[in-house]
Formats: structure tokens, C-alpha cells, sequence
């Protein structure tokens, strides 16, 4: 099984315009894989602007609204590639794509890095954070998981918010319980329609 880091991904269009978002990169001997969903945004930009940025976080925060809609953090230019990153980040790798090996599902995007940099001392995860990173993760999966699985994964990681969490984790958690809240109710309306 490869090693797969959770990171928020950054890349450019043509224009040069920024589109950030929450992505594993695998670990392919000396490459990372960008593997993203068809259609994406982040797929579009690297067709047009083979490069990518890798910013790593602790602040849960940007996962969990990266995918509750709340997309916009504040960025700085890279120094190697156009481009930008998370201001606030432990440290940033410059992505180059390699290679690309298509597939009707999810291309994979081999990128060497060009450029890496680390900002300030990394302490970390608490079991909140953790918690808050797998949430954000099963979120992108509700349509595609069955609702028992989800159900069970949320018990879990609720252990850890109620014991260990932080301002940061505590309104990351709330995001994300909004949208399990819209598919829950989603899937009521859905049974009591065809009832």
C-alpha cells in the first residue's frame, strides 16, 4: 500500500488564476501522484499549467472548508512556479508533472518536486485534528458510501473532538456536521418520497 499525504493542492490555470484544494498525494518512489476526480478544477488546471503546489497545514480548518465550500484562504507566490500557496503552512512543496497516465476515472499525475520550503516548526496532529482530517475525507465520500459506514466512522471520530479539540477543531467539526446534516437530510426526504 503506498504512503498517501493528506495536503491542500493549489494550481494555476492559464491566466494564472489559483484553485486550492484538499488532495492525498501518492507516495510513487521518488514522485508524488496527483490523482484527481473527473471533472475538477484542479484536473483543468494541470492539463493547462502542469504544475502544482503542495501546502502542508495544521490548521484543519482549510480541509474542512475546502470541502464545505469555504475555498477561499490567503495565498502567497511561489518562488519557482506560478502559482501560489497557503500562507499559513508548516511547509510547501513545488509539484512539476512528469508524467500523466490517463484513466476514465481519476488521471494520475506524476510530479517531481521542484522547489520545497519549510515556514515554521511542525507539532503535529492531536487526535481532533485527525479526527477532523478523516471527517473531511468521508464527506467527500457520502454519495458513494453506504450511510451505515459513514454513521459508524462519525461515532468513532466523535470520541476524539469531545476529547481533545481546540477552538480550530471545534468550528472545522461544525462545518463538516452541516453538510452531514444536509445529506441526512437529503436521505430522509429521499425515503419519505418513496414511501
Amino acid at each position: 500500500m503506498p504512503r498517501i499525504v493528506e495536503t491542500i493542492v493549489t494550481t494555476a490555470n492559464a491566466k494564472g488564476e489559483v484553485h486550492i484544494a484538499p488532495l492525498g498525494l501518492i507516495e510513487e518512489g521518488a514522485r508524488w501522484i496527483i490523482a484527481p476526480f473527473k471533472p475538477s478544477k484542479t484536473l483543468d488546471n494541470l492539463r493547462e499549467n502542469p504544475f502544482a503546489a503542495a501546502s502542508h497545514t495544521d490548521d484543519v480548518r482549510v480541509f474542512a472548508g475546502c470541502v464545505t465550500g469555504r475555498k477561499t484562504w490567503p495565498l502567497v507566490p511561489l518562488p519557482a512556479i506560478k502559482g501560489g500557496r497557503l500562507a499559513d503552512c508548516v511547509s510547501h512543496w513545488e509539484l512539476k508533472v512528469e508524467n500523466v497516465v490517463e484513466d476514465q476515472r481519476r488521471p494520475r499525475f506524476a510530479c517531481a518536486i521542484v522547489h520545497r520550503e519549510t515556514h515554521k516548526p511542525w507539532e503535529g496532529f492531536n487526535r481532533a485534528q485527525a479526527a477532523v482530517l478523516e471527517l473531511a475525507v468521508l464527506t467527500t465520500r457520502l454519495g458513494m458510501l453506504p450511510p451505515e459506514k459513514i454513521e459508524n466512522e462519525l461515532k468513532y471520530l466523535e470520541i476524539a473532538i469531545s476529547k481533545t479539540a481546540g477552538p480550530r477543531e471545534e468550528e472545522a467539526w461544525s462545518w463538516l456536521m452541516e453538510k452531514i446534516a444536509a445529506w441526512r437530510q437529503a436521505m430522509f426526504d429521499e425515503a419519505a418520497g418513496k414511501s
